[in-house]
């Protein structure tokens, strides 16, 4: 079984990626473009909540699968017993990356959650708009280095 789920964790670590991203991206773009407020309030009820819940299932997916292929890929033992090679630096900044990815994915998900179809707050505001461009740019950045590591191994 286990063969199995190291053989398949690469894909689907990919397809999740390439969801993740793309999703992101779009969802910037229509936050960029989207300016009239009556038409925003019209738009994100409907698609943020399938949106929101599509990100979490595609970020526990994430999170697993990277997990799986660095017990097999023994990188945690080179986080633990950092070179200062190349692929232990790209594993550091990329780990490092997801953390605070995971973190603003939480707060941008429970502040969208809570205030679906209602008035936000300056704060709540400030922190889901700042958390969705966190998010938008780490994005590339975890990319970049996720190519790093493909790359090497």
């Amino acid at each position: 079984m286990w063969e199995w789920i190291t053989k398949w964790a690469f894909h689907i670590h990919l397809i999740m990626a390439i969801s993740w991203i793309g999703g992101s991206v779009f969802m910037f773009v229509l936050g960029i473009t989207l300016r009239d407020k009556k038409a925003q309030q019209e738009v994100y009820p409907h698609i943020g909540p399938i949106f929101g819940w599509f990100e979490v299932v595609s970020l526990v997916l994430l999170l697993s699968t990277g997990f799986i292929m660095g017990a097999e890929y023994h990188l945690f033992d080179l986080m633990m017993h950092s070179d200062g090679s190349t692929i232990s630096d790209a594993l550091h900044k990329k780990v490092l990356m997801v953390g605070v990815l995971t973190v603003a994915t939480v707060i941008h998900f429970v502040i969208a959650y809570r205030t679906n179809g209602k008035r936000r707050t300056p704060l709540q505001q400030f922190l889901s708009r700042g958390s969705s461009l966190l998010i938008f740019f780490l994005n590339l950045f975890v990319m970049h280095y996720a190519i790093v590591l493909r790359n090497i191994l």
